[in-house]
């Protein structure tokens, strides 16, 4: 017999489980960006406790899977066209979200906020969560239609949501400054990882340990390679660069960092790299570089650090908030200062050694996915039973 869909929902009601839609992310299970860490590590912390929790994946990826870790994927088609596929994809699964009917729509990122008023306009009794993972409209790779996109969802967050989280103490200002309106400081989490030796990392790109400088992000504008390139180039020494990351839908600026890369031997472009390499890349560098002029909260400075690497980083209020004293910064956006401190810790192999001994167990003991997760559930209302 053929339930309708209207029988479904009567039968999930009946199983006393609050029912989750996440909306932001690409897709999940990945590592393409910080939004699918945090959406993927919160919806399977959600599901293994009770909830019934659904992705709403952005396309259709190779090998995609319906169920995954107990959360439920659906897949909502979008055009190729990066400028046209966030917003369609916010609107197409808004729309099919809100005909399903949730009892908690949580909303990731401010541009997939443009269609809030929705949900907004026909719940009963469900509760609408938005995470701002920064504020993207700061973000260069956006044109003009995406960045009104963006402000507009923005403002939706504002005005619908029940609860808005933030990441940082900085954005918590921003929305209190501008809109006078609340929010709640949720950061993300991190694993206490156990470090690996050097194997795939040597056979792939000739790297022993100890013996290259780390960067592990996209390579989009905002993340500031083309700084940590520049001052790089300038310094004498035999460690190596090493750039982890995909490009990020940001072809131009990919091409721009692979020209000022090309003549410098020392520069190694791995691509993207996740699993057994990434691993390796964390265990074994020399330190540790987050450049970035714009960041919502970094999920790989805090794997890094999770490593027990040294870390250098830009001095944005982001940045400087999770490391508080267990790091070396520089002016961000200046690739001379860049150039002075990596240098000066290239040649001080004791300072790097004693900001790693303690960075470890201060970044994990500060950042916890278990603790994001139930503070997170905890803005749903009612828990499962």
């Amino acid at each position: 017999m053929i339930m309708t869909r209207l029988q479904k929902n009567n039968v999930t009601k009946q199983n006393n489980k609050r029912r989750v839609v996440m909306i932001g992310h690409k897709t999940i299970p990945s590592r393409q960006g910080g939004v699918e860490i945090v959406v993927d590590r919160l919806s399977t912390g959600l599901a293994a406790d009770g909830y019934e929790v659904w992705a709403y994946n952005r396309g259709r990826a190779e090998n995609a899977e319906d169920c995954h870790n107990g959360v439920r994927i659906r897949h909502i088609p979008a055009p190729a066209s990066s400028g046209l596929n966030a917003f369609v994809y916010a609107c197409l699964a808004t729309i099919r979200a809100t005909i399903a009917g949730f009892d908690v729509y949580h909303y990731h990122a401010e541009g997939p906020c443009v269609m809030l008023w929705l949900p907004a306009f026909v719940r009963r009794r469900s509760r609408i969560i938005v995470t701002i993972h920064g504020l993207d409209w700061q973000r260069a790779k956006w044109g003009r239609f995406a960045s009104l996109v963006i402000r507009t969802g923005e403002k939706q967050a504002v005005r619908h949501a029940d609860e808005i989280i933030v990441l940082s103490r900085n954005v918590q200002r921003y929305f209190t400054e501008i809109y006078g309106r609340k929010t709640v400081y949720v950061p993300n989490g991190v694993d206490r990882p156990e470090p690996v030796s050097p194997a795939l990392i040597t056979e792939r790109f000739g790297l022993s340990g100890n013996d290259y400088v780390l960067f592990v992000a996209r390579i989009v504008p905002e993340k500031g390679l083309h700084y940590l390139i520049e001052a790089f180039k300038k310094i004498k020494t035999d460690k190596k660069l090493v750039i982890a990351g995909g490009s990020g839908q940001a072809d131009d600026y990919m091409r721009r960092i692979t020209e000022m890369a090309s003549g410098d031997d020392r520069i190694i472009l791995t691509g993207f790299v996740e699993g057994r390499t990434l691993a390796e890349l964390y265990s074994n560098a020399y330190l540790y570089v987050c450049p970035s002029d714009v960041e919502g909260m970094s999920l790989s400075l805090l794997e890094a650090a999770s490593y027990g690497n040294c870390c250098l980083i830009s001095d944005i209020p982001e940045n400087a908030e999770v490391m508080e004293d267990h790091s070396v910064t520089f002016l961000h956006g200046d690739s001379e200062d860049l150039r002075s401190k990596l240098e000066a810790l290239i040649e001080s192999p004791g300072q790097v050694a004693s900001l790693r001994s303690s960075t470890a167990d201060f970044i994990c003991s500060k950042y916890d996915w278990n603790r994001m997760i139930a503070d997170t559930g905890a803005l749903y209302g009612n828990p499962p039973e």
